[in-house]
């Protein structure tokens, strides 16, 4: 049988496919660490966990409405009217299957054949794949290392067509850790107001931010912003709760009932339990959070000098999220391999420390690390790295 075609097109997930094949090599006996996955080390926190069971035995295990629980939706809104002092009705408010189906029931929702996204690069492996899922075109714009990977206003005005119906604003970013700062998101949204451009911010790893870094949702920086702004976030990586599969869309109503509209002869509702979970995450105490978020600045903390001590490598100190995003160009040439893919397989294979090709996110001078395992590991990780590439130029 001959496939769809738009399913023939896509690239599969970098980030999945190196951490399924460092989980394989691991099942054989080897001492694989592996820093390639996306998702925190810590267990969702107990009160999340206890509101969840407590769901079930109370029979909450039927549908619910397609957008999401009234009570989830209510929890989200007043977290957005807490953390960013913006006020969404219940009808701005979608829940889904994850940030993730979210961001792909918005596509859906907005594009037209041939409709074009502009997407920064470095981006997230799946902007680009559910972007031509939809139909769409996802257009290019290069963030330079100098600019700390972010766009400015000058290149995303230079990028605009007639065809362009968004822009994607991932702060802070997968795979960089680098925040937009108010200033640069006043001057991308004034473009966008003045060509009437959706905003899509992706703001997933909001609460993990360091030092004196600090995040802004565009949506906060005036009316007209929040109007032309679709709020992509969720409990996934804020409450370690990847499996849980819960993230939600605020924004414009005619667009987030069109999404309601889809989600209804897709999924029919994000899972109810699941939905308790979240509700419990947003309405409870906050304080695991913030313990997250101490322990992976501290680790980052520790970890970046000794990555930036490997020779060939230079990386700028991230202000969130929790990956690390350095540049190996010189360390590929000094260890005589020709690409990223040839240097990351033979670091798997030989120095066994699994990470993952920027070339996945549109960056194949640079590789990503996360740094969402315990220091230890993250320690005996970039030793590794560093005795690998000092042999390899021996």
């Amino acid at each position: 049988m001959k496939l769809a075609n738009r399913v023939q097109s896509l690239t599969p997930s970098t980030t999945l496919a190196i951490t399924a094949k460092a989980k394989e090599l691991k099942a054989q006996g080897l001492d694989i660490i592996g820093l390639g996955a996306g998702e925190p080390d810590y267990n969702t926190p107990q009160h999340i966990i206890d509101a969840a069971m407590q769901s079930m035995n109370e029979g909450q295990t039927k549908y619910t409405p397609s957008a999401g629980l009234p009570k989830l939706k209510a929890a989200i809104a007043a977290k957005l009217k807490r953390d960013q002092g913006l006020e969404y009705k219940p009808s701005e408010i979608i829940v889904g299957s994850g940030a993730k189906h979210a961001l792909y029931t918005l596509f859906q929702a907005i594009l037209d054949e041939e409709d074009e996204v502009i997407v920064p690069i470095p981006y997230w492996v799946s902007y680009p794949e559910q972007i031509k899922l939809a139909g769409g075109k996802p257009v290019y714009v290069v963030g330079s290392e100098e600019n700390q990977y972010k766009i400015t206003k000058e290149q995303l005005e230079e990028s605009i067509t007639d065809k362009t119906k968004a822009v994607i604003i991932n702060s802070p970013s997968n795979p960089t850790g680098m925040l937009y700062s108010k200033d640069e998101l006043e001057a991308i949204g004034k473009v966008c107001l003045d060509h009437d451009i959706l905003i899509i911010s992706d703001e997933i790893y909001e609460k993990l931010v360091y030092g004196t870094a600090k995040h802004i949702s565009i949506a906060e920086i005036s009316p007209e912003l929040k109007k032309q702004t679709i709020i992509i976030n969720g409990v996934s990586k804020s409450h370690s709760m990847t499996g849980w599969r819960i993230g939600y869309a605020a924004g414009d109503e005619t667009v987030i009932k069109a999404m309601t509209n889809l989600a209804s002869h897709s999924t029919s509702n994000p899972t109810t339990t699941a939905q308790y979970g979240a509700i419990a995450a947003y309405d409870g105490p906050q304080e695991p959070v913030e313990e997250m978020r101490q322990a992976f600045e501290s680790r980052l903390d520790t970890i970046y000098g000794k990555l930036v001590d490997i020779p060939g490598v230079s990386c700028i100190k991230p202000q969130g999220a929790f990956y690390l995003f350095p540049n190996v160009k010189r360390a590929i040439e000094l260890t005589g391999f020709s690409n990223v893919e040839e240097f990351t397989t033979a670091l798997l294979e030989e120095a066994q420390v699994a990470v993952i090709p920027g070339s996945g996110f549109g960056a194949p001078d640079n590789i990503r690390l996360s740094y969402a395992t315990s220091l230890d590991l993250l320690e005996a990780a970039v030793e590794r790295i560093h005795t690998f590439v000092k042999a390899k130029m021996a």
